[in-house]
């Protein structure tokens, strides 16, 4: 391509847009017509501030000229051509595009908020951030790593060989020609070594990094030496402890969710003796009933991760013989342990226990070890009833899950106790051990809303 005879086209704007994009990039690239180009934008600017001074030399002859041209006028016109050439100079420069430091290879069914890169497929990106609320996305570096974004996520692109995780989960695959590939979170910083490996962070502060391949050293503010993670094993930071709840505290109630009519009562597990709580089979740290988060995961590569979810409503006050309807709303979070592609879309089931025994569940001393018939696999009959089911898509942003059925409206009208007492299990597996663990927002979340059971009823005068 003659970018010669483009460079003097442009002064006169008889270049397409597609012919200037490919001429600024070209001058950006390569020193020499850079170098073209300002001594010819300078020629130009100078002819343009001295266009009248020369007409009205060449309409004089040179033998009746009788003074030579004012030396200010000269001057007056060499300045004119500086100042034009340096704000020509100064458009230019900030019209060039960013380096691009990496592409958007697979964007396919995802949806963005707040990102300022651009996010179709196949758009070269340059130093910013990406907003993903649903699906999954992959990031080619220049470097050769390529990262997969999982929703709901933000990741900063900072560089070729660099990228700041804010919020959400990613996997990295990391070739030798990127050696030292780093992933930053708010609490550790991720360098690869060669490998395959997956960084996970969440709204609360938690941050966690898995390998998957090879070898990653992570520095921690509170290590006093970085921490080097091999294949196979993963290393978690926790912003504090999570604080225990006496029964002198003042429980939180949350505003409802969005009511579905003028008609409905919303319960929460916050109101009354409502309780939330998860169970997980390791039963490393004891009971969960203050936790943020209600976790839930079924696998069988890993069993000792498994975890279902227990919750109760207050239901005293109902007048549960005029039920019509009932919604059970669950708010989808991050939990930051695990990954989205290592699992399919996922089935839950929805039990409504009915063995008095097993309803009885306490928050504050309830593991797997002495929960008994509530975990028992499959859940039998006589301890619970199954009363609905719901998806949580690969990829799904935090939304809201409603769950309803007329088998659930059914229970809530014949159950004899004032206290109702739900199980939810995954019963979809993966096919990695550190596929995602599922979250939804307990009572004691900071911010979202918690289990709410919502109850629509006849009101006949």
């Amino acid at each position: 391509m003659n970018f010669s005879d483009h460079i003097d086209r442009s002064f006169d704007d008889q270049l397409s847009q597609e012919e200037w994009d490919a001429l600024q990039q070209a001058i950006v690239a390569d020193p020499e017509l850079r170098q073209e180009y300002v001594e010819k934008r300078w020629l130009h600017a100078t002819l343009a501030a001295e266009s009248e001074s020369l007409r009205g030399l060449l309409e004089e002859s040179p033998w009746t000229q009788t003074a030579p041209p004012k030396r200010s006028a000269t001057w007056l016109a060499a300045a004119a051509a500086v100042v034009l050439f340096g704000l020509s100079l100064v458009l230019f420069l900030q019209s060039r595009p960013e380096p691009v430091i990496a592409t958007l290879i697979e964007a396919e069914n995802c949806r963005w908020a707040g990102s300022d890169l651009p996010t179709l497929e196949g758009a070269g990106l340059g130093s910013g951030t990406l907003a993903l609320i649903e699906g999954m996305a992959t990031i080619q570096f220049k470097s050769g790593a390529t990262v997969t974004l999982e929703a709901p996520s933000v990741l900063v692109v900072e560089s070729a060989m660099k990228c700041r995780l804010v919020e959400g989960s990613v996997v990295a695959n990391v070739p030798e020609s990127a050696h030292g590939f780093t992933i930053d979170t708010a609490q550790m910083e991720v360098i690869d070594l060669g490998t395959r490996f997956g960084v996970t962070t969440t709204s609360l502060g938690d941050s966690n990094v898995f390998v998957f391949e090879g070898e990653v050293k992570v520095n921690r503010d509170d290590l006093p030496e970085p921490k080097h993670v091999f294949a196979g094993d993963s290393l978690v930071s926790r912003i504090g402890a999570i604080p225990e709840r006496t029964d002198q505290e003042v429980r939180r109630v949350d505003p409802p969710a969005s009511s579905p009519g003028p008609d409905w009562t919303a319960l929460s597990t916050s109101v009354g003796r409502g309780r939330d709580t998860f169970v997980r089979r390791g039963d490393r740290h004891g009971p969960t009933g203050s936790h943020p988060l209600l976790m839930i995961k079924h696998t069988d590569l890993a069993p000792h991760n498994e975890r279902r979810v227990l919750l109760s409503f207050d239901l005293a006050g109902i007048d549960r013989a005029s039920l019509r309807s009932a919604k059970l709303a669950l708010k989808l979070e991050p939990s930051g342990l695990g990954f989205s592609s290592l699992v399919p879309d996922s089935r839950f089931a929805v039990y409504g226990l009915v063995d008095p025994e097993a309803a009885a569940w306490s928050e504050d001393d309830l593991t797997w070890k002495n929960a008994g018939a509530l975990v028992e696999k499959p859940i039998q009959e006589s301890t619970a009833t199954r009363l609905a089911e719901f998806e949580v898509r690969k990829g799904s942003p935090n939304g809201l899950i409603e769950v309803s059925s007329d088998v659930f409206v059914d229970f809530l009208r014949s159950h004899s106790s004032e206290i109702i007492s739900l199980v939810i299990v995954r019963e979809t597996g993966e096919s990695d051990q550190q596929g995602l663990v599922h979250a939804f927002a307990s009572k004691e979340h900071p911010s979202a809303t918690a289990p709410t059971l919502w109850l629509q009823t006849n009101h006949e005068k």
